[in-house]
């Protein structure tokens, strides 16, 4: 489980990567949550981009991945 902020750190400015529920360590409920606040405000150093993976969850669509783009130089 890798921590945002080393994610985001490794990244060029204006790189297009995904953030995973799996790859942050949390649940599906945890990460829609978190994920619809960075399509709407943004993230720590990146925007969000595109259209969210969804996965059904308990006959719920839940953001699952999300592509975002690196906006804060190192």
């Amino acid at each position: 489980m890798a921590k945002l902020e080393d994610i985001v750190k490794r990244q060029k400015q204006g790189a297009q990567f995904v953030l995973s529920a799996q790859m942050l360590g949390m649940d599906f409920g945890t990460f829609d949550t978190v994920a619809q606040t960075w399509i709407e405000r943004g993230g720590p150093g990146f925007e969000a981009t595109g259209v969210p993976f969804r996965k059904v969850i308990d006959g719920e669509f839940l953001i699952a991945r999300l592509t975002v783009v690196k906006t804060d130089p190192d």
